[in-house]
């Protein structure tokens, strides 16, 4: 069995969330999410927290990983380096146990939110290639980097990327696709930071991953807060079927309406979740049309899960509520 030890670096202190790394979210500190993850990797035998406080060494020890050492205040500083953080671990480790792993797994504590599946497969990338020096998780850019610019002080403008001409006249369609490292999952051959003095080495491979639930502003952390209530389960939801679960329909034209699969994809989660889900319609407010055995049948067909049905929702064009979540917010957080 390959010994595969995962590291989660926690300094303490943080100037955009205040002490985040132990800050409470949901029901148990940040820290402690990314130990649940590493306990439930069907590979990661082993997890080191290498921290500078002896209070979250405490907290990390509680939640089931191990602190055999606190790390060097020259370790702990803003501008301290992933490479020298690792390097002392694994220093320390073959120093102090000869202990040397097979792999190493990079947790940051300010992720948390991730699936153990991701942590797994890409764990067997390294395995099922040893060639490999790193796997590094990465997402779609938003904005095209292509479209970038260098400006100097006299406002003259240079392209970032060089290698299409004109990029930046072009349509963004036509643009390769550009990816950003994440931070999220860092799967690194252990002899690539001892050896080459880097977290990636030269044979770098990606694996995408979509949602981005890394915490350094305060907004963030309540997005991710949202998120993990949601995935708790044990919440009330009331979703519109028209504009929402079906596509809209602007001659109210029912029985003609088309599901919309994405949403349908999130409100099935959500159920799934533990979630109570209620679909509340003004299908026949308007006309007195009796909309619910066409609206039942649709719900069946397409597949929707929920708990109660309900008609009588007044018309309207517009609604204003205090626990509003909009079909944007749900769609960005769950599809």
């Amino acid at each position: 069995m390959k010994k595969v030890l995962a590291v989660i670096p926690a300094r303490s202190g943080s100037k955009s969330v205040i002490d985040k790394n132990i800050r409470m979210i949901s029901d148990k500190p940040m820290i402690a999410y990314s130990i649940d993850h590493a306990l439930q990797s069907k590979y990661i035998n082993r997890i080191i927290v290498s921290t500078d406080s002896e209070e979250y060494a405490n907290i990390a020890r509680e939640y089931g990983a191990e602190t055999p050492f606190i790390r060097p205040s020259r370790l702990a500083t803003d501008t301290a380096l992933d490479i020298d953080v690792f390097e002392h671990v694994l220093g320390y480790l073959k120093k102090e146990e000869d202990y040397i792993p097979d792999i190493v797994v990079h947790l940051r504590p300010t992720y948390p939110i991730r699936n153990v599946s991701d942590i797994d497969r890409m764990i067997e990338m390294m395995i099922e290639n040893p060639k490999i020096d790193s796997v590094r998780s990465i997402s779609k850019a938003k904005e095209v980097a292509y479209k970038m610019w260098f400006m100097n002080d006299s406002n003259s403008m240079e392209p970032i990327l060089k290698d299409i001409p004109e990029a930046y006249n072009m349509p963004r369609q036509q643009l390769p696709t550009i990816y950003y490292q994440n931070a999220c999952i860092d799967i690194i051959n252990p002899s690539v930071i001892s050896d080459q003095h880097s977290m990636t080495g030269k044979v770098i491979k990606g694996y995408e991953i979509k949602h981005n639930f890394d915490i350094d502003t305060e907004e963030e952390f309540i997005k991710a807060e949202q998120y993990l209530k949601l995935l708790n389960g044990k919440n009330r939801f009331v979703f519109d079927i028209d504009g929402v679960i079906a596509k809209f329909n602007p001659n109210l034209d029912y029985d003609k309406s088309e599901p919309n699969n994405q949403m349908i994809k999130v409100i099935n989660h959500l159920f799934e979740c533990g979630n109570e889900i209620i679909l509340f319609t003004a299908r026949g407010y308007v006309t007195g049309y009796d909309w619910e055995d066409v609206t039942k049948r649709q719900m069946e067909s397409w597949g929707v899960k929920f708990h109660e049905l309900k008609f009588g929702k007044p018309n309207a064009d517009f609604y204003i509520d205090d626990k509003m979540l909009s079909i944007f917010d749900c769609l960005e957080l769950f599809s």
